[in-house]
């Protein structure tokens, strides 16, 4: 038989597919609920949200508050990594349906002798919770209501707010009902704001036709740290496969002298446990990883489950791989792409328990040997999601802050369903969105909808695999808007250079993304000290990214009208909305725009805004609605402080 209650419960947001995945937030982040909540009658009812960490034993509360047609809400910080369960609360607050209830007789002149005597046991019941200054004003009031000399004091206090308080404080739960129990996922800050560096460790050598090592890594440490990045990730660092290994520009043949691809890995050198050793010694890379966090930079590892035809599990595991009647294994394969020098893992073999376990050991070993936090995962779409849900939850269980960004240029379900089996970050479709109308409508998409919830977007204009067409022309315009509107848009970003900042961009072939003799399978000799413009306006970004909260997290943003199609205006701000920035940028590479950008509705408030571009330093007062603005290619944004 059901429990007695009254209290009906429904459309508690937010929540994951019925509360079979988490939702997510950063340490100190808020969680806002809202449910709606209602009973039969027109009873008072109260309702709260209660909400623990998982380490915690007791519940914490906070009340509801009523919005329109029976909608309530609430907020609740976490503020400890872990997991957090919460849950609303729902019940017929009797003590104060009796205080609204006398409260209209007595402005109806009824006499309530009667009514106070029932209050006087809800004072009494009350008067056992309460503190001794609170147990005081109670019990004059018992006094009071069954004192009939007392009357007119008793109506008096009857309806007074400090009764009122009193009630609230210490709510008389009866008939009480309870929603689902639903889970936050809390990550540390980085989880939410980070800025992204990219590099070949191969190509960083001040010698022609010398092959890059960690040691040569650890002199560029300072550029980067410089440039405002706290991310460096660096493509496979294993030993490279030496059998059907590519030759440049993805030649199926190598000549001698031929590097490779860094993701054919596995070779007599070693597996995804040893380093190349061109590169160097495990002990080398821990000394660069240390150097690297000691300027604030985190090192982040690619964490790529597939084999070179000569990597030790082929020989020691051949089960882990799918092999043909004439003794083979296919190839990886990426129609059109063809991937010859790797072999895909077979993660439907009969031995999967030791395959799962040997790759769970591959992580933690970098993990626990080289203090390696955050992992770049190559191609998680093509394999297992419960695989993923289950490593990165062994993970998590011993090593919380390691963080998981997927590599998953697929389709929207795929890369939401890897989110909510527990990445981290993904790389999105940013990268093909260009005009304004695909940027806002992809941006709301993210911000709007369920995926702000459990989707954390990382921006990235261009990759190894990925020469854009939008960036292909060499135009120093359109990459300092692509860097600029990734930057400002999501909280997390990142680039590939430094083919970005140097604006190398020659495509394979016409209609082909891809780079004309890719880093993919030769190292370069990169003039390192080089400075132009672009790398000028990267550090600056990052350096305001850092200062202004508002642009540390996606989804607080509101796009502004503006009166340009080339023109493109948004505005963010922190939860508290203590920090807040204004972002205009022309989308045009070719000549100056004007336009007319509406102010927010927010801001229209508080006119005239005082703002500060904090590019150029220069301030102005906006006190109007509209306001005007010209943008020219050579510096095609503006980013304003509002004061």
């Amino acid at each position: 038989m059901q429990n007695q209650t009254r209290i009906i419960i429904e459309n508690v947001t937010p929540q994951l597919d019925c509360g079979a995945n988490p939702i997510k937030r950063i340490v100190n982040q808020n969680v806002n609920v809202t449910a709606d909540v209602f009973s039969d009658g027109h009873d008072v009812i109260e309702c709260c949200v209660k909400f623990k960490h998982e380490n915690d034993k007791k519940w914490q509360e906070v009340r509801m508050n009523p919005s329109v047609n029976d909608e309530w809400d609430a907020s609740f910080k976490v503020e400890k990594q872990g997991f957090y369960d919460y849950f609303v609360e729902g019940w017929v607050d009797y003590a104060l349906n009796w205080q609204h209830g006398i409260e209209r007789k007595i402005q109806d002149n009824q006499h309530v002798n009667s009514e106070l005597l029932e209050g006087a046991e809800y004072v009494k019941t009350v008067l056992k919770f309460a503190n001794d200054q609170e147990k005081e004003y109670l019990e004059k009031l018992a006094a009071y209501f069954t004192n009939e000399s007392d009357y007119d004091k008793a109506i008096e206090e009857a309806t007074s707010s400090y009764l009122h308080q009193i009630f609230k404080k210490y709510p008389i739960r009866l008939l009480e009902n309870k929603s689902l129990e639903l889970k936050v996922y809390v990550d540390r800050k980085k989880a939410l704001f980070s800025t992204w560096y990219e590099f070949f460790p191969r190509s960083a050598s001040a010698e022609v036709g010398k092959h890059g090592t960690f040691k040569d890594c650890e002199k560029l440490l300072p550029r980067v740290a410089s440039m405002g990045f706290d991310t460096l990730y660096f493509p496979p660092i294993h030993p490279i496969g030496e059998v059907n290994r590519k030759g440049k520009n993805n030649a199926t043949n190598a000549q001698p002298g031929d590097v490779g691809s860094p993701w054919g890995i596995g070779s007599q050198y070693g597996g995804h446990k040893s380093t190349h050793p061109e590169l160097g010694s495990i002990d080398d890379f821990k000394s660069l990883v240390k150097k690297a966090k000691d300027l604030g930079i985190e090192v982040a590892m690619d964490y790529a489950l597939q084999a070179a035809p000569d990597h030790p599990y082929v020989k020691d595991f051949p089960q882990w791989f799918k092999w043909r009647p004439d003794g083979t294994v296919q190839y990886a394969e990426n129609p059109p792409k063809k991937y010859q020098d790797i072999l895909p893992i077979y993660f439907e073999s009969s031995d999967w328990k030791n395959l799962w376990k040997e790759l769970l050991d591959v992580a933690l070993f970098w993990i626990e040997e080289c203090d390696i936090k955050i992992y770049r995962v190559d191609n998680p779409h093509t394999k297992p999601f419960y695989f993923w849900g289950w490593l990165i939850t062994e993970i998590k269980k011993k090593h919380p802050d390691v963080l998981f960004l997927a590599e998953a240029f697929t389709r929207p379900k795929i890369m939401n369903e890897l989110a909510k089996k527990g990445f981290t970050q993904s790389y999105t479709y940013f990268t093909w969105r260009n005009s304004k109308k695909e940027l806002t409508e992809y941006v709301e998409e993210l911000t709007q909808s369920e995926q702000k919830e459990f989707y954390r977007p990382n921006f990235w204009p261009n990759t190894p695999d990925i020469n854009p067409y939008a960036l292909q022309s060499g135009n120093e315009s359109i990459h300092l808007q692509k860097y600029f509107l990734a930057a400002t848009l999501s909280s997390s970003v990142g680039i590939y250079g430094p083919v970005f900042e140097y604006m190398v961009c020659a495509p394979m072939a016409l209609g082909k993304e891809e780079y004309l003799d890719s880093e993919k399978y030769e190292y370069y000799k990169w003039d390192w000290d080089k400075q132009n413009k672009i790398t000028t306006l990267i550090t600056r970004v990052n350096t305001i990214r850092k200062e202004q909260i508002s642009l540390q997290q996606t989804n607080n943003i509101v796009f502004c009208d503006t009166n340009n199609e080339q023109v493109m205006s948004y505005y963010k701000f922190d939860d508290d909305k203590h920090n807040k920035t204004l972002m205009v940028v022309s989308l045009d590479a070719f000549s100056t725009s004007q336009a007319m950008v509406k102010l927010p509705d927010e801001l229209l408030r508080n006119l005239p805004v005082h703002i500060t571009d904090l590019i150029t330093g220069n301030s102005y007062i906006w006190d109007k609605e509209w306001n005007f603005v010209a943008l020219s290619p050579e510096l095609p944004f503006h980013l304003f402080k509002i004061h």
